[in-house]
């Protein structure tokens, strides 16, 4: 069974960074399709930062591309999302999510994941 444990979540004003961090618990990070989403209250959960296989093929949506990147931490079996220029528009939970792999391909919409954190929030003030 594969656990995705987040932290790194918090406050702090438009223009700050954070980095978030996915720990995976089970399995080696290399043998899943990893990404990020976040939920905003009323809203969808969407993707930020999607489709990591260990490469460089990760989905950003034009709302974070350039501001978000994924990075890996092979000895801690660790995904982070590192978030710059920060907008209050930024404020949602933040969910790290995973599936396991099937080929060179991973998908970047959310039905295809069906591991899951428990997210960590993330507000950005104004």
């Amino acid at each position: 069974q594969v656990q995705l444990v987040e932290s790194g979540g918090g406050s702090v004003q438009a223009g700050g960074s954070l980095r978030l961090s996915c720990t995976v618990f089970g399995y080696s990070y290399s043998m899943l399709c990893m990404g990020w989403f976040r939920q905003a209250p009323g809203k969808e959960r969407e993707a930020v930062a999607v489709g990591f296989s260990g490469g460089d093929n990760v989905y950003y949506p034009d709302s974070v591309k350039g501001r978000f990147a994924i990075s890996p931490d092979n000895a801690k079996n660790t995904l982070y999302l590192q978030m710059n220029s920060l907008k209050p528009e930024d404020t949602a939970m933040y969910y790290c999510a995973a599936y396991f792999r099937r080929g060179s391909y991973c998908d970047s919409h959310k039905s295809a994941y069906n591991y899951w954190g428990q997210g960590t929030q993330v507000t950005i003030s104004s």
